[in-house]
């Protein structure tokens, strides 16, 4: 059951590959490709040519690109350095990026010439010293440039051999309101392509994949960068989400899997509906996690197109997946799946930490091979969230006599956008330093097509407030799934006694209104 043999180091995979399908397509974008061959070239060349430049074992690489192939050279080059990489959003806001590169000790960032100046800026406001890499077909003549760092090798790369080091520092909002770098390994991260996407989804070297994940995201990282890489797919990078542009693609026929979230899966599903598409040319799975699945999408969407739509529950501190469902055999609609082989769950009483009886609600804490080293730089939060190598999830689940889990709520106040998860704190923070706003508070509110959305409660100073000026000030310091779907003025935040916001209260007084 479980592919062993995909649980290697880079260099490994990478080897294996160049000399059993040379020539095959890796990855390609709209720009460019690269062959298994090329690939394990150029990123020894780089990786070199970094140790060359300075960087060390064990250093940090932020790379802030857009998706495409130089988002896995640039990963795969730094993990040969022995590096450790930081993943960045390219459409994070300032503050965001630069509390990423700080938190994290970046030496090196590999971005693209169109960031040039906000690093410069980012750099200087925050007294950073960062070597900066640049990628694109627009980079030979900006300095240092992912190209240049390909063509000479200087000598033969550190590759690593040691896979339980922290290879990556993954960012996930926190119910604090402060980013929590997850450190996580990358045998812990392999591990997931070996007890889920091979042996469930059935994924091989025979695979085209086209994928629409973000690869900062730690599902895009997992599935679409390296778990493509272990088992020696093939796969499509698209830069950015469009159902009319992945339909089209989907048309020719050149694909068998298709990952995404569910609100992906809604709006191809919508455009496929409008142009009377009833195929999705030869794609024989879709995958879906990073949200609750709604049964009915799931529904609609398998009776339209007759492909299996399989729906996951993840989380970044698991090297993402914890449970999925089966290519084969009956599933419970709206479950999403049972646990994934060697995996270990429970669901116990919050308070007591029993298990609860079957078909019980209570918080779901997960143990096995996958879970996350900490928090970097979070003792206490570590310490909080892993007790007794249990990691409690701060999701509520229930399960059925078959084994079959659904995800029912949470105990943590994270919003989850569209698989983006939202800290109501972060919002909260960037808000109240207007000038006209007293107090604030965000709840979570159920959408449609987005699972949910971040609603803005202000308590206006003199009882006045620039709706407008408000939302570009949070434009302006927040990534654009963050920014409040709706702004409501109130007299009051309702609170305990010990200053903690009832978010439940507001969320009475929405349903009410």
């Amino acid at each position: 059951m479980l592919h062993v043999d995909l649980i290697a180091p880079v260099a490994t995979l990478l080897d294996r590959h160049a000399s059993r399908r040379p020539e095959q397509v890796a990855y390609w974008d709209s720009s460019r490709s690269v062959t298994y061959a090329e690939l394990a070239a150029r990123t020894a060349s780089i990786a070199a040519n970094l140790t060359k430049a300075g960087l060390k074992e064990g250093d940090k690489v932020a790379i802030y690109l857009p998706n495409g192939v130089d988002w896995i050279e640039a990963c795969f080059a730094a993990l040969r350095a022995g590096a450790v990489v930081v993943p960045i959003s390219f459409d994070a806001a300032e503050g965001e990026i630069s509390y990423r590169l700080t938190d994290a000790g970046c030496s090196f960032v590999v971005t693209a010439t169109a960031r040039r100046e906000l690093v410069g800026k980012i750099c200087n406001d925050a007294g950073i010293a960062l070597q900066v890499i640049f990628a694109g077909a627009d980079a030979r003549g900006a300095g240092a440039s992912m190209a240049n760092l390909a063509e000479g090798r200087a000598a033969s790369p550190l590759d690593p051999v040691d896979i339980d080091r922290s290879s990556f520092i993954i960012y996930t909002s926190g119910t604090t309101g402060r980013a929590k770098g997850v450190l996580l390994s990358l045998r812990g991260m392999l591990w997931i392509a070996a007890a889920c996407w091979a042996p469930i989804g059935k994924l091989t070297e025979k695979d085209a994949v086209l994928s629409p994940l973000p690869l900062f995201h730690s599902y895009g990282l997992n599935l679409s960068v390296l778990s493509v890489l272990a088992v020696g797919a093939s796969e499509h990078i698209m830069e950015r989400f469009s159902p009319q542009q992945a339909l089209d693609l989907l048309q020719t026929g050149k694909y068998s899997i298709m990952p995404g979230v569910p609100t992906m899966f809604h709006y191809l599903l919508l455009r496929a509906q409008e142009a009377g598409v009833e195929r999705l040319g030869s794609v024989r799975l879709c995958i879906s996690a990073g949200a609750i699945m709604p049964a009915s999408l799931n529904k609609a969407f398998e009776d339209r197109f007759k492909t299996r739509l399989l729906d996951g529950y993840g989380i970044t501190e698991t090297s993402t997946m914890v449970t999925m469902n089966w290519l084969h055999g009956a599933r419970p609609m709206g479950s999403c799946g049972l646990p994934v082989p060697g995996l270990a769950v429970r669901i116990i009483d919050p308070t007591s930490s029993e298990d609860v009886p079957i078909g019980s609600e209570g918080e779901l804490i997960v143990r096995g091979p996958n879970l996350m080293q900490g928090y970097h730089n979070k003792p206490a939060e570590t310490a909080s969230a892993l007790k007794k190598g249990w990691y409690h999830t701060g999701d509520l689940a229930k399960s059925d006599a078959s084994g079959y889990l659904t995800i029912t709520g949470r105990i943590k106040e994270l919003i989850i956008r569209g698989g983006q998860n939202i800290a109501p704190a972060e919002i909260e923070e960037v808000v109240v330093k207007h000038p006209q706003v007293r107090d604030c508070a965000v709840v979570g509110v159920k959408h449609a097509t987005l699972g949910e959305v971040p609603f803005l409660f202000v308590v206006a100073k003199e009882n006045e407030l620039d709706v407008a000026s408000l939302m570009d000030h949070c434009r302006a310091h927040l990534s654009s799934y963050k920014v409040p779907e709706a702004t409501h003025l109130v007299s009051e935040i309702p609170r305990t006694g010990s200053g903690k916001i009832m978010r439940f209260k507001l969320v009475e007084a929405l349903n009410q209104a």
